[in-house]
């Protein structure tokens, strides 16, 4: 009976110990979120093209396709970074393009957040469409 009594008196002064941290602990301090960037009308630019080079920067719609779907290939913060800013493409088949490459590489919200700042049509029809492939 004495060793049933010693477990249950360790047991309580446990369960006293972990209420008096869990009740005197610091309390977790709440982290900011910055705030989004305001939305932005649309503008279209080809200027992404001229980041792959000086050759790559009067290509056609086509060619754009293939250089997005080329890039799709490399892993590095270089082609990322083209890919978003081929979603400014004033073609809509090559935003198309690199928002399905982008996710398909795991970075969907980026796309979701390039969505979000620049409302219309165009983004509806690209997130749309996006939902259709996956």
């Amino acid at each position: 009976m004495n060793v049933l009594v010693i477990v249950l008196l360790i047991i309580v002064a446990i369960a006293v110990c972990v209420g008096a941290y869990a009740w005197l602990s610091p309390e977790r301090k709440e982290i900011e979120e910055p705030l989004p960037p305001p939305n932005e009308p649309w503008k279209p630019d080809t200027a992404w093209t001229a980041q792959a080079g000086e050759e790559f920067a009067t290509l056609s719609e086509a060619a754009r396709c293939d250089l997005v779907f080329a890039v799709a290939d490399l892993h590095d913060e270089r082609a990322d970074g083209l890919l978003i800013h081929a979603l400014d493409d004033p073609s809509e088949p090559v935003a198309l393009a690199a928002a399905h490459v982008l996710d398909k590489r795991g970075a969907a919200d980026r796309v979701r957040e390039h969505v979000k700042r620049h409302p219309g049509a165009r983004a509806e029809r690209i997130e749309e469409t996006l939902s259709f492939l996956q």
